[in-house]
């Protein structure tokens, strides 16, 4: 097995067979912590981006913080709820996309899908800061490499899914569930130390806000709904479960519906009692630390400083929540890492993004989606340095679009199943549940859209322009990837009838010296019995191209030479216009050209010759009615790196043919076939090929691989 094999084995794992892929759908304890560890992860930095934005009005405004809070947690079960209805609806996997493709047309579902492929990448770039945020609060040294660190994560996550989903699953399964028992343990904690009348103090309980101006009436109220927007990152990731059913193990609708609804009560419960937690302990975190009057030195995340104030500073129980909650937020982009291959897979279905995206990999999984993922994500982890505050500016505004469009769409959908059933009984019960589902998502999708003009007003200036302008700029992409692979589906249909054939075909094999690969390419174009076969070479050193013209009379082979004048030293020109001229003069015949190349087996080996033949096969490929072959010549290395005879059970032969043993006549003249069967060395009737360009003598260069 060759180096790069053995590597990609122990990172990856073994290829699983199509056959296998049913082995890799998850249960609801598995798909809990790979669908929801976004949602789940959130409850860790959304009271925290509520108080900085109340922070810019001063420590006065922070009671405005349960209700905010209060407000969030409606909204995100209402989502759920709502959400609840297109797992049923539609379990093929598409999820919002297809659902406002279905119901609202192609334009609404590209809008959709280019809303989640920036959210997702998103998804995985503020889970990752985040997760390092939570990271370097508690070791405060590796703050100057918070970058290096994200990038690092991002590759293992990476290579984590590249194994399949279900073993990403498995691996990631014990952090999410120890990351929800954490904080649950830690809400209770703190609640019984409330009702024993030992409220728990945080750390910054004794600083002050200075407020950044001042807020009232309308500007209050911004400020308040700006705050709003932000504790709505709590919502990102309900999606992931809609877009993700096919994974489930069936009934994959009702387990989907389940995991659901226990993600949202989960998140619910968690977001709320770490809001009351931070408000009891008087966290006091501001968005510009200069304001935090009393601070020392890096400003803690709120839920550390939860943490410390239940447990005490430096405790076990600190450094538990800190473990687990970097590495939820860490984790939480799996979701992405699961959402966005899918979705690429089936928009390059559908022909919107390269077919590329639409092939699995060795385990399964949406490997080249994966890749693309990383690679985007990385980038902006770079470009943003790992700032999470700058980061989530952009987050939300993908995900409300997507909740919008898609609860549109699924308001549409039952009012079309209504109307199909209007000749039935109002009262019939069936109709009062579809009456029921339709409402749900007409509430939630009110909400979702209410929440989205708040978004955009509120953080426009602040970042999520730049989502506002790559959205388009993907939907447009979209749209020309779709209009290229139509018109080429137009370019390549077949018309009725049969096809037409050539009238005939000229054969053209390019040498540059007498060796093995070139007699093995003069024998296989012989074979193919061409109406006229010449062998041409371009003069490139004139003493060379009298050489091989001497071998050439003194070997005996009945194969006409062509030489080519080459007074700039270059083979393409005048075999371009050697082949040009043929076209020319038999415009519906074929001309079909001959590469002899030899195949190295190591990377080194490429240096090592030239890729003339590469250039000339990419430029003769341009050239209308010209087939270009390439006849391969395997050398001892390649042999041994593809290690042949054990993988293909083949009778491979070192230096010869990728198969079975065969021999090249090298004499007077080639293999005739049989008999009377062979043409004659101009064609069958022995016409001459046509004229060709000034002869010189020389050689040039023989096209190798």
């Amino acid at each position: 097995m060759a180096l790069t094999d053995w590597l990609k084995r122990g990172f990856v794992g073994r290829p699983l067979d199509n056959s296998q892929l049913g082995e890799t759908l998850l249960p609801k304890r598995v798909a809990l912590p790979v669908f929801a560890s976004d949602a789940l992860s959130s409850v860790s930095y959304a009271t925290e981006e509520i108080l900085l934005v109340l922070s810019l009005g001063g420590l006065a405004f922070y009671h405005f913080t349960p209700w905010i809070a209060l407000v969030v947690v409606l909204l995100m079960l209402t989502v759920v709820a709502s959400y609840r209805q297109n797992v049923h609806a539609y379990p093929s996997g598409g999820g919002d996309y297809e659902v406002a493709t279905t119901n609202l047309g192609d334009s609404a579902g590209l809008t959709v899908a280019s809303a989640l492929l920036v959210d997702y990448v998103l998804t995985v770039a503020v889970s990752v800061s985040a997760g390092v945020a939570n990271l370097t609060s508690a070791v405060t040294s590796f703050a100057p490499h918070r970058v290096l660190i994200a990038v690092v994560l991002i590759v293992l996550l990476t290579m984590m899914n590249l194994r399949g989903v279900r073993e990403s699953g498995t691996a990631f399964s014990i952090p999410t569930y120890g990351f929800i028992l954490g904080i649950f343990v830690m809400i209770a904690i703190g609640v019984v130390k409330i009702l024993l009348g030992h409220t728990p103090r945080a750390e910054s309980a004794s600083y002050h806000v200075a407020a950044s101006g001042h807020y009232s009436g309308v500007a209050l109220a911004f400020l308040a709904l700006r705050a709003f927007s932000s504790g709505c990152t709590a919502l990102t990731g309900v999606e992931a479960i809609s877009n993700g059913v096919p994974a489930f193990r069936k009934p994959k609708s009702k387990n989907a519906a389940t995991t659901l609804l226990l993600m949202g009560v989960i998140a619910a419960l968690m977001f709320g009692g770490v809001t009351l937690l931070a408000m009891v302990s008087h966290v006091r975190v501001a968005s510009d630390p200069s304001k935090l009057i009393g601070a020392h030195g890096d400003q803690p995340t709120v839920i550390a400083q939860v943490a410390a104030s239940v447990f005490g500073h430096g405790s076990i129980g600190f450094v538990y929540i800190a473990t687990v909650t970097a590495l939820i937020l860490v984790l939480a982009a799996n979701t992405a890492f699961n959402g966005f291959p899918v979705l690429g897979s089936i928009l390059a279905r559908d022909g919107y993004l390269p077919r590329q995206l639409h092939t699995r990999g060795d385990r399964l999984a949406y490997s080249n989606g994966i890749l693309l993922l990383a690679g985007f994500a990385t980038l902006l982890v770079v470009v943003f340095k790992a700032e999470t505050t700058r980061l989530i500016q952009l987050y939300i505004v993908g995900v409300f679009v997507s909740f919008t469009l898609s609860q549109t769409g699924m308001v549409r959908h039952w009012q079309r199943i209504l109307r199909s059933q209007q000749g039935e009984a109002a009262t019939q019960p069936g109709r009062r549940v579809i009456r029921r589902r339709q409402t749900i998502n007409f509430f939630g999708g009110c909400m979702t859209g209410l929440v989205l003009i708040l978004v955009l007003a509120t953080k426009f200036v602040h970042g999520a322009f730049i989502v506002v302008i790559a959205m388009p700029l993907i939907f447009l992409l979209m749209k020309f990837i779709r209009r290229h692979y139509d018109r080429v589906a137009t370019e390549l249909r077949a018309e009725p009838g049969a096809p037409l054939l050539p009238s005939r075909v000229h054969a053209v094999v390019l040498v540059s010296k007498i060796h093995k690969p070139a007699l093995r390419a003069l024998a296989y174009a012989k074979a193919t019995r061409p109406f006229s076969l010449v062998a041409l070479t371009a003069a490139v050193d004139q003493a060379d191209a009298e050489r091989l013209r001497d071998e050439w009379h003194e070997r005996g082979i009945s194969i006409d030479l062509v030489t080519l004048a080459s007074p700039y030293r270059e083979i393409s020109g005048p075999v371009l216009k050697y082949v040009a001229q043929i076209r020319r003069e038999s415009p519906r015949d074929v001309v079909a050209v001959f590469l002899p190349e030899y195949v190295v087996g190591h990377w080194w080996e490429h240096l090592l010759h030239n890729q003339s033949a590469l250039r000339l096969k990419a430029r003769l490929l341009f050239q209308p009615g010209v087939m270009v072959t390439s006849v391969p010549w395997q050398l001892e290395s390649s042999n041994r790196a593809g290690d042949r005879p054990e993988r293909e059970g083949a009778g491979a032969v070192r230096g010869g043919w990728a198969g079975p043993r065969s021999s090249v006549a090298v004499g007077v003249g080639l293999p005739a076939g049989p008999a009377g069967a062979a043409p004659t060395p101009n064609g069958p009737a022995g016409t001459p090929p046509p004229a060709p360009p000034p002869v010189a003598s020389g050689q040039g260069d023989e096209p190798k691989g």
